[in-house]
């Protein structure tokens, strides 16, 4: 029998024979079982716990019914289980008091199922992302395997730490999710750079010649981005250059034809759009060979939960780097306040506020002025 299965019984049969075992197993959840009989009597073991059973009175004789109630309420949720299975349980657990050991064997499969599954979950939003040509599925999917990954490390009692194997191999080649259309977008965005040199200015701040699936599209990026740096100008004579020197035509990376097919031409568009079409398979090629590496190191049953789930922190990393990038490079551009006017200005102002035109009084009204009336002419004073 495998002996995941062999722990799954153990400390099941544990918890029958000593039911206050269930105490020392409170980080083991039902679904960390493999078998759904399992799943359903653990279950039933957790309701019964809840319910204050009288079997798990301290110091009390464990009667045969915690076995039968166990027995009767998992078949609520599961067919075929029978009394007999329970006494199978009971005789596969070597020593009742090893339950919470066993148990640890039972959370460490769980572990590797869980980043199974995860990391398939992760392909699939790859292959969903590359045929729709969008990125938000793959993104929100490693989210989601990163909080699982901190959940199992916090279960499990250890620091998720990204760490990387101790002796790697050769990664796979990444799977070949973006077909012709990327290979246009890359050619289109190199053509648009020669042409348009201050492209260059909208993506060499978060485009890597990396990001490029073609080995030599990469390369002829690097050499724009060469002369970019150096303040050189950036045309087809000075590509092609700059290709020779870094030994591209030599080593058969480039030809001269080549080189005349992807840059010759008017290249009219968008620089920063093509960038982050570049981007958006660069992530995609980048979550689905992620994903086939987690997939692989789950399936080594050698490592233990600890180093499988620092490991994959760490398989996650060249994801985390171009998401970070992808955000530069779409981030919207943050609003600039205006400048404080000059002290000159203020000054200005000020005295232009101490200077405003006051309304005029209002005129008195009758009775303001005694002896005076409205429409009345006062009587002119005698000199005589």
């Amino acid at each position: 029998m495998i002996p995941l299965l062999q722990a799954e019984q153990a400390v099941l049969g544990g918890v029958l024979v000593d039911p206050s075992q269930l105490d020392r197993l409170a980080w083991l959840t039902p679904e960390d079982f493999y078998r759904p009989v399992h799943r359903a009597l653990f279950a039933a073991m957790r309701r019964l716990q809840a319910d204050q059973h009288p079997a798990l009175e301290a110091g009390r004789k464990v009667p045969l019914a915690w076995v039968t109630d166990t027995v009767a309420e998992a078949e609520r949720n599961v067919r075929g289980l029978t009394a007999s299975y329970a006494h199978t349980l009971v005789a596969a657990c070597p020593r009742p008091g090893n339950a919470p050991v066993y148990g640890r064997m039972v959370l460490e499969g769980a572990i590797h199922r869980a980043v199974t599954r995860h990391a398939v979950r992760l392909h699939q939003a790859a292959r969903a992302d590359a045929l729709q040509g969008e990125v938000e599925s793959s993104l929100q999917q490693a989210d989601v395997l990163a909080d699982v990954l901190a959940d199992l490390a916090r279960r499990w009692g250890t620091e998720p730490r990204p760490t990387a194997p101790a002796h790697s191999t050769a990664p796979a080649a990444a799977p070949a999710l973006t077909g012709a259309q990327a290979a246009e977008d890359e050619e289109f965005l190199l053509r648009v750079l020669v042409d348009q040199p201050d492209g260059m200015n909208d993506v060499v701040a978060w485009l890597r010649p990396s990001d490029f699936a073609d080995y030599g599209h990469g390369q002829l990026y690097r050499c724009l981005g060469t002369l970019h740096h150096r303040g050189e100008p950036i045309d087809q004579l000075t590509a092609l250059w700059e290709a020779q020197r870094r030994g591209l035509l030599a080593d058969g990376t480039l030809t001269v034809d080549r080189f005349q097919q992807i840059c010759g031409g008017l290249g009219a568009g968008s620089a920063e759009h093509l960038g982050e079409r570049v981007m958006r398979s660069t992530i995609v090629r980048t979550a689905a060979a992620s994903a086939r590496t987690i997939g692989d190191l789950a399936g080594n049953e050698a490592l233990a939960p600890g180093q499988l789930i620092n490991h994959v922190l760490h398989a996650l990393g060249p994801l985390d780097e171009v998401r970070a990038r992808w955000r530069n490079a779409t981030a919207p551009p943050v609003p600039l306040s205006p400048p404080d006017p000059p002290t000159g200005t203020k000054r200005a102002v000020a005295a232009l506020a101490r200077s405003r035109t006051r309304p005029p009084a209002p005129f008195p009204s009758a009775g303001a002025w005694p002896g005076w009336t409205p429409g009345v002419r006062p009587a002119l004073r005698s000199h005589s």
